[in-house]
């Protein structure tokens, strides 16, 4: 086995996991969901982006990296979209248990740098917890990567289908055009407006997202559960964005390589 190969972890054997610990690699759980992004996209759509964007990562990574994919938590909290046919979620607080008692198993391997890359908005708050309780738990760097907050290449998208093209817009449905075509119904897309779009436009502060947002399920921003301007997705737009994200989450991993974990203080009993 050569020293910094990139490895699925369900292809190793203990012994194979017992060395990449000792190089002291990088593991990524892609974190994702199951549910409806509107007519015109599968439920799938965040497993789908969260593992096109992680191989593709892996496959950018420079081989001096030691690093292994684990297997994706495919459900997650999506609690926001529970009203919707199709959608699968575990509560906050068995999503919460999942999330931290893979990191546990994680950890038992040898592993001390962990990357949680999330693809659903709606995982944020567990993955921010259960974070925190890994590295309390085991003194284990543990990294927060949601890509729908990595920087986004420039003048890609407007900066209105941006802030509120929350779910199944432009951005999405521009990955999913690049990464599964066949399974966009091109037919039903669309563009649907988010309730966010006028409460900005009157100039309030509050919104559904940003400096101060309120919870919200899916069809507070719009009946269809849907927000944003599909219609000006690309297949080439997508190309574009996963080539982008992939960059920055294949960064995101060589600086989790490159922390010094002497700056983790130990925990006081």
């Amino acid at each position: 086995m050569q020293r910094a190969s990139h490895f699925f972890w369900q292809d190793l054997n203990p012994d194979e996991i017992r060395a990449l610990a000792k190089q002291d690699a990088v593991a990524l759980l892609p974190l994702a969901a199951i549910e409806q992004h509107g007519p015109h996209l599968p439920l799938s759509t965040d497993l789908d982006i969260g593992l096109a964007l992680a191989t593709t990562a892996f496959e950018r990574l420079s081989q001096r990296v030691p690093a292994c994919l684990l297997p994706p938590l495919s459900i997650g909290l999506s609690l926001e979209h529970r009203d919707y046919p199709g959608t699968l979620s575990l509560s906050p607080e068995t999503a919460l248990a999942v999330l931290t008692e893979l990191g546990d198993s994680v950890a038992r391997a040898g592993f001390r740098r962990l990357v949680i890359f999330n693809s659903h908005g709606g995982n944020k708050a567990i993955v921010d917890l259960a974070a925190l309780k890994l590295r309390a738990a085991h003194r284990m760097l543990v990294v927060r990567a949601n890509y729908f907050r990595f920087t986004p290449p420039p003048d890609a998208l407007p900066a209105e289908e941006m802030r509120h093209g929350l779910h199944g817009g432009a951005l999405e449905t521009a990955m999913m055009l690049h990464i599964a075509p066949h399974k966009v119904r091109r037919h039903a897309v669309d563009s649907w407006s988010s309730c966010g779009e006028g409460m900005a436009a009157s100039g309030r502060r509050l919104g559904p997202e940003g400096e101060a947002g309120f919870a919200w399920m899916a069809g507070d921003l719009n009946p269809a559960g849907v927000t944003g301007n599909a219609r000006l997705a690309t297949a080439e737009l997508g190309e574009r964005l996963v080539g982008h994200f992939a960059d920055t989450l294949a960064q995101v991993i060589d600086d989790a390589h490159r922390f010094n974990l002497d700056q983790l203080v130990a925990g006081v009993d």
